[in-house]
């Protein structure tokens, strides 16, 4: 736990690199902007998108191309949409394994529900329960795609929600989940394979994923 909080602190500066970089309204002065300075403190951020859906067109070069993918996401509806609609039904002929982890529907932890409310204050919409309705969906499809895809495992976590992150063998896009802001509407980083944040990032997905070896999502509980 206290590993993943550093974790969402250090990204302040990645953040930071992203609103510097927004002050150019051309994308070509932002990459450059970028690739120096990320040259220059090692971090390694090699793109940024004023909002984590911007990314997606990108996104979905990557994964094609991928080896292997992780993905920690606190709600996971990207993983049912366009994006990994390639990767579910067919996968590269490199890809190896992809690992997924979505929070635990049953919110042992009251993570589930400190994001909710905290999203309630901006979009009256977000009733109490919805988010668990919304994942425990998106658990439910992504078992599905476990069943057909050995490849594919997915399991649930019970931590604070604070970013989504989708890492490759080459590239991590990593989003912070900025309060009152849906996490597609929120700044997104892409970090290079090397690079300091890479790592990082990656180091945060193994950390959660080795805390939680025999969470897996409730239809695999219940054996549906």
């Amino acid at each position: 736990m206290q590993e993943l909080v550093i974790g969402v602190v250090s990204s302040l500066l990645a953040t930071a690199l992203t609103v510097a970089a927004g002050w150019f309204g051309l994308s070509w002065p932002r990459r450059i902007l970028l690739r120096l300075l990320s040259r220059m403190t090692g971090v390694g951020v090699v793109r940024s998108y004023a909002t984590q859906s911007a990314a997606n067109a990108e996104l979905v070069g990557d994964l094609r191309s991928a080896r292997w993918v992780r993905v920690v996401a606190g709600r996971g509806n990207e993983l049912t949409r366009d994006s990994f609609q390639e990767l579910w039904r067919s996968g590269g002929a490199r890809l190896e394994s992809v690992k997924v982890l979505l929070p635990d529907p049953a919110d042992p932890g009251g993570w589930l529900r400190a994001r909710e409310e905290e999203m309630r204050r901006a979009d009256p919409g977000f009733e109490a329960g919805l988010l668990a309705k919304q994942v425990s969906a998106n658990l439910d499809y992504l078992t599905a795609v476990a069943a057909r895809r050995p490849q594919v495992d997915v399991r649930v976590f019970d931590s604070p929600h604070s970013l989504r992150a989708i890492i490759t063998d080459r590239v991590a896009y990593f989003t912070p989940y900025l309060p009152g802001r849906h996490g597609r509407n929120s700044p997104c980083l892409v970090f290079a394979e090397g690079g300091v944040m890479y790592d990082h990032v990656l180091r945060v997905f193994d950390q959660l994923w080795q805390a939680s070896p025999d969470r897996k999502p409730p239809s695999d509980r219940d054996g549906r």
